[in-house]
């Protein structure tokens, strides 16, 4: 082996480290996140959404100018169909993280865990329906069981699990666009967010103004730490980016089923959330259908490698 070959392996197995950590970063961030939004309570999720859309696009167009240019970031806003493509990403991704900061702050961290266990079973199906991928007896299995379990708490409770199906399907509708994509991760972030930016600057304007907002909680520490909201969004995104660039999406896949499994550990044992028989049943029905999922996308990352 020569010199240069042997320069490209190390290169190749220092990037592959890198995205490693990146992606476990991320996760283990992900999962202890919780921690921060309950912090925020008393104030109520609808305004800590407000102050989180403006504060995630701040970061995000104060860390893409560190690297791009104005042309680089405004540029491409000119080109047809990306304005209204992006606008519906943002939507999704405000819905979902919307969806998740209110369930993080009023006692459904449970359910939440949930979602993000089937999430990727759900962005398979999308993958299959919308993209024509293969769909194998591994990822029928997964879904199989993943709907038995959902149909179990749906008898069970007698309501639909809106949480962990609104987590689910808007991250896979948002994953669904953003396979169309092709723009640096911080660029498309400060697209995402800058619209809805706008409004959520009215309507905090609104709110405080009129003595309905954050401050008339009188913690001026809460409203402090609310500023970060952002950039706490921001962080395990730009890992994921940078994980997502250097290890295999099976290694992403695997390593995504960590934050849901910590925050179902918070919400039990750190927030007392009750949890019954029933969810304990369908969360090892899912688990079982997650097991049937990694081995057969494990199987299909082998058959890639060798071809």
């Amino acid at each position: 082996m020569n010199e240069k070959s042997i320069g490209v392996n190390k290169k190749n197995n220092s990037d592959y480290r890198t995205g490693l950590i990146c992606v476990l970063a991320c996760q283990l961030f992900w999962g202890f996140c919780p921690i921060y939004w309950q912090a925020l309570v008393p104030i109520p999720s609808w305004i800590i959404i407000l102050y989180r859309m403006v504060t995630m696009f701040v970061y995000s167009y104060i860390a893409a100018r560190m690297r791009y240019s104005r042309e680089e970031i405004w540029g491409p806003l000119r080109e047809k169909g990306v304005i209204t493509r992006y606008l519906a990403a943002g939507l999704l991704l405000t819905a979902n993280w919307s969806t998740y900061i209110w369930a993080m702050t009023t006692g459904h961290m449970i359910q939440s865990s949930i979602g993000y266990y089937i999430e990727p079973i759900v962005i398979c199906l999308f993958g299959v329906v919308i993209f024509r991928e293969k769909f194998t007896k591994y990822n029928a299995t997964a879904m199989g069981l993943a709907l038995i379990a959902l149909t179990a708490m749906l008898i069970h409770y007698g309501q639909i699990p809106g949480v962990a199906l609104g987590l689910a399907f808007t991250w896979a509708c948002y994953s669904a666009i953003k396979k169309s994509t092709d723009r640096p991760p911080l660029i498309e972030l400060v697209y995402e967010t800058m619209f809805y930016a706008v409004i959520a600057v009215a309507a905090i304007f609104y709110i405080e103004t009129k003595g309905i907002g954050a401050l008339s909680y009188g913690v001026p520490g809460k409203y402090a730490l609310m500023f970060l909201s952002g950039l706490i969004t921001l962080i395990p995104i730009a890992l994921f980016g940078s994980a997502a660039k250097k290890v295999t999406l099976f290694v992403i896949g695997l390593a995504q089923y960590i934050s849901p499994t910590i925050t179902l550990l918070l919400g039990i044992f750190a927030y007392k959330e009750p949890i019954d028989r029933v969810q304990v049943i369908s969360f090892a029905i899912i688990w079982i259908g997650l097991v049937f999922f990694s081995y057969g996308e494990y199987k299909n990352n082998l058959e890639q490698s060798d071809s």
